[in-house]
């Protein structure tokens, strides 16, 4: 009986042995795969950076450009004497000159001079308006949005 004990414990001994290399088998075969799936995640994450930063630039070139031109133009010709314009380009301080020019005119409207003023501010706001409509997208960003050309 002493020999069967040992022959059974000799074969238990050889399947644990071939279930530890059974396991590190599968604990290296485990160990690759998250190895490729973190190389996989690293270029997924690459990839959805670069492509992030080409629709942000896309986004920039579309709403910065074309919109605020045609927007800012409109806004010049219809409400030019209030500087609406001018705040939307990010002119603050012009823009605030032009309206504090026109409420004062709307108040010396009374004398005559005010008249004068409000039409002055509308003028400058129509001209602006027709410069801004007229002129390419690369030429209207390169004037008023890069060089901050805030006059004419």
């Amino acid at each position: 009986m002493s020999d069967d004990n040992k022959d059974l414990g000799d074969e238990l001994n050889d399947m644990i042995g071939d279930a530890k290399d059974s396991a590190k088998k599968a604990g290296e075969k485990i160990s690759q795969k998250a190895s490729d799936i973190a190389d996989d995640a690293k270029e997924f994450a690459s990839d959805a950076k670069e492509t992030a930063t080409e629709f942000v630039d896309n986004a920039k070139e579309t709403f910065s450009g074309d919109n605020k031109k045609v927007l800012a133009g409109i806004l010049g010709i219809l409400l030019g004497s209030l500087g609406v314009h001018k705040f939307i380009l990010g002119y603050n301080k012009e823009g605030g000159i032009m309206l504090a020019i026109t409420l004062i005119g709307v108040v010396l409207s009374c004398i005559g001079v005010g008249v004068f003023l409000v039409w002055v501010m509308s003028v400058i706001g129509l001209i602006e308006g027709i410069i801004y409509l007229t002129k390419s997208d690369q030429e209207f960003i390169n004037t008023y949005q890069i060089g901050k050309k805030p006059w004419f």
